[in-house]
């Protein structure tokens, strides 16, 4: 709001001086007023709300379930990377419905393209567009949805929050959100390989009942294809074949069930996250709690390392064969004081049974009314397998993003050799990538 300011009469400037011009004279400061416009704030900024992650390595998400498609734009990567899509296509073909029958039989090839930030095969350095169509929408299934809340789902609470909503396929709560996510950590994931030799492995560790038994999974060598060489993703053979039958015995009865993906990151650089907010371990649980359907976070021991006291829990120190200062166990899972210390960082992520099923459930109507629903659509009877990949992409963006920080922080000017590694330096007969 506007302002004036107007002086008080100064002893002795009641005449006007003479000698001073006809113009001055009728300046008086008697009457002298000063106004004060408002400030305008020009560095005002709007983001997407909720739809980008990322501080350097920015990923906003866009599309919904029954749209034209969905994608990502990708901003801050770096230039010179080889890339193609079928460096995406890998992860996508992973997260794809209708792969399998413990999945949804919704059948979408969710074939990308990128549309800008490559040029001959390499990257450019401004911001990176993928799309992927949507080719097998069925609007007709959600009629019953337009009217009344599938119980545990997200359709009254955007009502709630917009007073609108895209009932087809639940729009931007529904699980095809998530393609953005997995285009574009597997961008990340491929710098982090080339950068630093950093990978991102996750798999299913429990459906419903079945929990696969800690230490079962050596975390040193399991590799992709033994995570792949079953349609739940459990790299355990034996204990794979009890999660399909516990989904198949749901899937059969119109119910769900959910279930744990547990993720590792190994040769993760040292000094990745910050003390205090910024945490490494904080900001991993804000991505992977972003996912739909996610109920619970562990890293490291957990929950479990309450049980123990401290000289149970403490990581001893010790120098290894190549003079490098490592952890006898580690409860911490590779991150202590919210900064990675080069450990394989470890962690689990709970995921909720299906909201919508194919029982009949009490709900109420837009209208408040009491009612009996229904559910339509094709969905997945247990999300666990099909997250696999979402989780390691929510994982390698944050590291990618982590990873740009303490390069611009930490190594902009020359480390301190006595106590510091380089980031892409940081292992043992390592050599990065010529790009």
């Amino acid at each position: 709001m506007a302002s004036s300011i107007t002086s008080k009469p100064f002893l002795g400037a009641t005449k006007p001086n003479s000698s001073l011009s006809p113009d001055l004279q009728r300046l008086s400061f008697s009457s002298l007023r000063i106004s004060i416009k408002p400030r305008t704030h020009k560095k005002l900024q709007i983001q997407a709300a909720g739809s980008t992650f990322g501080n350097y390595f920015r990923v906003t998400t866009f599309g919904e379930s029954h749209g034209g498609g969905v994608g990502c734009i990708v901003d801050g990567c770096p230039p010179r990377i080889p890339l193609s899509e079928a460096d995406l296509q890998g992860d996508l073909d992973r997260r794809r419905p209708g792969q399998s029958r413990i999945t949804t039989p919704r059948k979408e090839t969710d074939t990308c393209r990128i549309y800008s930030g490559v040029s001959e095969g390499v990257t450019t350095g401004t911001p990176i567009h993928v799309l992927v169509p949507n080719t097998d929408q069925r609007g007709h299934d959600y009629k019953e949805m337009s009217i009344a809340y599938r119980p545990s789902h997200a359709d009254a609470t955007y009502d709630m929050k917009y007073g609108v909503r895209a009932v087809q396929g639940g729009g931007r709560s529904s699980a095809r959100e998530t393609i953005g996510r997995v285009a574009s950590g597997a961008i990340a994931k491929k710098i982090l390989k080339l950068f630093s030799g950093t990978e991102v492995l996750a798999y299913v560790s429990q459906v419903h009942q079945v929990v696969l038994p800690d230490g079962s999974v050596d975390h040193d060598t399991v590799t992709l294809d033994q995570i792949e060489s079953n349609i739940v993703r459990c790299p355990n053979p034996d204990y794979a074949e009890k999660m399909i039958a516990a989904i198949d015995a749901v899937r059969t009865r119109g119910n769900s069930i959910g279930g744990v993906v547990t993720c590792i990151v190994r040769n993760a650089p040292r000094g990745l996250g910050s003390p205090v907010f910024d945490k490494l371990e904080a900001e991993l649980a804000k991505a992977v709690m972003s996912l739909p359907a996610t109920k619970g976070f562990e890293f490291g021991s957990g929950f479990a390392g309450t049980f123990l006291t401290g000289s149970e829990h403490n990581d001893e120190f010790y120098t290894d064969e190549h003079g490098r200062i490592r952890t006898r166990t580690n409860r911490s899972g590779g991150i202590q004081g919210g900064i990675s210390n080069g450990e394989i960082i470890n962690m689990r992520v709970a995921f909720k049974p299906t909201a919508t099923i194919g029982k009949k459930q009490h709900t109420v109507t837009r209208e408040k009314q009491d009612i009996e629903l229904l559910a339509r659509g094709r969905h997945d009877p247990c999300v666990v397998p099909r997250a696999v990949p979402v989780v390691e992409a929510m994982v390698a963006l944050v590291l990618v993003d982590q990873l740009m920080a303490q390069y611009a922080q930490c190594n902009l000017f020359p480390i301190n050799a006595e106590l510091q590694e380089p980031l892409s330096l940081g292992f043992p007969n390592f050599e990065p990538a010529m790009i």
